[in-house]
């Protein structure tokens, strides 16, 4: 494949990510009754005190420390994306809450036919079950477009509305791959990154970038540089920050161990992770079951239902890193589930259900 078609095929991937998807297949009535027998299917008792610590248990209960640290599982709304624009958030956050997540990241402000919602309200809603808003993924730029949403078009207004929603963190889904693929182009992203990180910070939020596999690739005019090394170099830590999404990063491993000329370029997300902990507020917990027939290496599954070894990393950078079990925090996701709902609640019960033990820890 050219690398224009790799940078289309990008651009059509990560620009779906910018705002919220609508249109579903079934009718409300229909994705209630569906949503309403899969939370009995799920016998989630009510939340008591400890919101989201004693969901899910039953499996591997009294063996060991749960790996997942209390209050710090969320959940990135892309992925709920069909049932927010046919029943509105109410509904989704109800199920949520009867899951036992305890926070959510936003993939826009809008609930499709479900009709309007101010930011107000969608941050009480947000309260009134129990969920931290603590997150946002905006696009990062349309140069064709004045009056694009992104942050290089309107980043005031794309402040103004996370401070409304009362976010910790904004952040972008895109690749920094405004300028091109080289060294020099990524340098410049950068520049626009450090600008977007300090704004924020002026109102009390960190700006985040969020990974897919082709952040780790090599640059066009140095083979020899990772992209994503240049963007770690370039960007100032104290202003931008990194969500990595595991299951990507997993596999950029896959397709990026190799420059082009064949030679070792080893590359392991969790090193990566525990090198420059302070710079990982966000991850995105999502799995994939290995599969090397594939261009990426692995083909996206349920949490839990995969081969990346969340016990591992999750236990490894909560127990390795400053404050681990405070800091980061934890987005279950899926770019296209099944059954969305279902998947939330599946994922919720298999991180839920980790304990620390013997076996390789």
């Amino acid at each position: 494949m050219s690398r224009t078609s790799k940078d289309t095929e990008l651009a059509r991937r990560l620009s779906r990510r910018n705002i919220l998807g609508v249109a579903a297949g079934a009718t409300a009535a229909t994705i209630i009754g569906t949503a309403t027998a899969q939370a009995a299917a799920a016998h989630a008792p009510a939340k008591g005190p400890g919101h989201g610590q004693d969901y899910g248990h039953g499996h591997g209960k009294g063996k060991g420390k749960p790996v997942l640290p209390p209050g710090r599982l969320g959940i990135q709304l892309y992925s709920l994306r069909d049932k927010i624009s046919t029943l509105g958030f109410a509904p989704v956050f109800a199920e949520l809450e009867k899951y036992g997540y305890d926070e959510i990241e936003l993939a826009g402000y809008t609930q499709g036919s479900a009709g309007p919602i101010t930011l107000a309200q969608l941050k009480r809603l947000a309260k009134d079950h129990g969920l931290n808003p603590i997150g946002s993924h905006v696009g990062y730029y349309d140069d064709n477009n004045p009056g694009a949403y992104t942050f290089a078009q309107n980043l005031e207004k794309v402040l103004d509305d996370a401070q409304a929603l009362g976010l910790k963190h904004i952040g972008t889904a895109s690749g920094p791959f405004r300028y091109g693929s080289t060294v020099d182009g990524w340098k410049r992203a950068a520049d626009d990154f450090n600008t977007y990180g300090a704004a924020a910070r002026k109102r009390g939020m960190k700006f985040y970038q969020h990974n897919h596999a082709e952040e780790f690739s090599f640059a066009t005019d140095k083979p020899n540089v990772r992209l994503y090394d240049v963007l770690l170099a370039e960007t100032d830590p104290d202003l931008v920050y990194l969500e990595m999404d595991i299951y990507w990063a997993y596999c950029a491993q896959f397709r990026f161990s190799k420059r082009v000329d064949g030679t070792r370029a080893p590359l392991d997300p969790l090193k990566y992770v525990l090198k420059y902990p302070n710079r990982y507020p966000l991850f995105h917990v999502k799995d994939g079951v290995r599969d090397e027939t594939t261009r990426d290496g692995y083909r996206m599954t349920d949490v839990g239902d995969g081969d990346i070894d969340y016990k591992t990393f999750l236990s490894k950078v909560t127990s390795r890193t400053h404050h681990g079990r405070t800091y980061h925090h934890w987005q279950a996701e899926h770019d296209n589930p099944v059954e969305s709902l279902a998947f939330a609640r599946k994922s919720s019960e298999h991180l839920h259900s980790l304990r620390t033990g013997r076996c390789g820890d």
